[in-house]
């Protein structure tokens, strides 16, 4: 059984794991049982936009089970005959869950496959129609999580208390540890990558470890956010997001309208994905980023060689329709719906510690 343990700093290595990382509300009250089998976690994507009705791809809703993204990529490319990089989706998937995707495929003018044939590879085509362009990566509006919890222990009332926080402030925005790979081996290759000693790879691998390392960087600069308690305010120098855009504005005061608007939740504090280019934050916003920057130097100037360009990450994750249903007095299913790019792990690991099987 794999563990996500309390936060305790391992000095052998200079990053944070995710659980070495501060939580936001001292800790989770609960313990449980994740993922015992793979209807215990269900994932839907909810996309940005509708079909448009005609065109040379094909998109497809499937529902797979216990299956990765790139494979079943590869076998919709197979069964329409086409290659793999003729297949479009917009985000990966866990594969030790039972989760609804949508995938496009360029057929042109050829006929439709007999898209029922994917079923046996246990594969289920829920929906099917034409589209005018590739399904492009961060295409999505969010995802539905619906999360069974088994072999509860701990403190319910705490936790209730501790769940109507996460619902009405957020949760610390944190990437989750399937960035950086098994045993964290994304983050060890970048290292390599960094000091010159990495093994040869594809353009595809070189951008996995490049993604992780910048990702830790977010997160070693919101650590310290959340350890000052300032990841949800906002602070002179700051950079503001726009409640669902990615349109930032740099902030040089705190009026009453701004912190209305912080309150509100139209407006987020941003933390850097580091790249090329001016910092984009002031006065003590940026002194804590170049903080963080400084630990990392060689890192940073890995990611300024790869063409890497400064990019702005929301602070808090924003949780909707956050439901928790008890089912038994040591089961419970949580339900929550999150926008693209955050992580349920970040918004499960301040309300539990849980174990779970090892992946195969």
């Amino acid at each position: 059984m794999s563990t996500a343990p309390s936060p305790t700093i391992d000095s052998t290595k200079p990053w944070r794991s995710f659980s070495e990382l501060p939580y936001a509300f001292g800790g989770p009250r609960l313990s449980a049982q994740l993922r015992t089998e793979p209807a215990d976690f269900i994932v839907d994507e909810i996309l940005a936009f509708g079909p448009d009705g005609d065109g040379e791809h094909a998109l497809l809703r499937i529902r797979k089970t216990s299956a990765n993204t790139d494979w079943v990529a590869r076998r919709i490319a197979s069964l329409a005959g086409v290659s793999v990089k003729m297949v479009g989706y917009a985000g990966l998937k866990d594969r030790h869950a039972v989760t609804t995707q949508w995938f496009s495929v360029h057929l042109g003018n050829a006929p439709e496959p007999r898209w029922r044939l994917l079923a046996e590879d246990g594969i289920e085509v829920l929906e099917q129609h034409r589209h005018r362009r590739k399904l492009k990566r961060g295409s999505l509006a969010g995802n539905q999580f619906r999360i069974r919890l088994r072999e509860i222990r701990g403190e319910l009332d705490a936790a209730a208390v501790q769940l109507d926080l996460m619902a009405t402030t957020g949760v610390p925005n944190y990437f989750g540890p399937q960035r950086f790979g098994r045993s964290e081996g994304n983050l060890l290759r970048a290292q390599a990558l960094f000091a010159g000693v990495a093994q040869r790879a594809s353009r595809h691998q070189r951008g996995l470890w490049l993604s992780a390392a910048r990702s830790q960087l977010f997160n070693e600069l919101l650590a310290r956010r959340v350890e000052r308690g300032d990841w949800t305010s906002a602070l002179v120098g700051d950079r503001l997001q726009l409640r669902g855009s990615h349109s930032h504005f740099l902030v040089d005061s705190i009026d009453e309208r701004i912190s209305e608007r912080l309150d509100a939740g139209d407006l987020i504090p941003t933390g850097p994905l580091f790249g090329d280019g001016e910092p984009l934050t002031d006065h003590l916003v940026r002194e804590l980023e170049e903080q963080v920057a400084a630990d990392y130097k060689d890192w940073l100037a890995g990611l300024v060689d790869a063409g890497l360009k400064q990019e702005r990450r929301a602070l808090r994750l924003d949780i909707e329709q956050l439901e928790l249903e008890q089912l038994a007095p040591t089961e419970a299913i949580m339900t929550f719906t999150l926008p693209a790019g955050s992580y349920a792990t970040s918004v499960l690991r301040e309300f539990t510690t849980w174990t779970e099987p090892s992946p195969g």
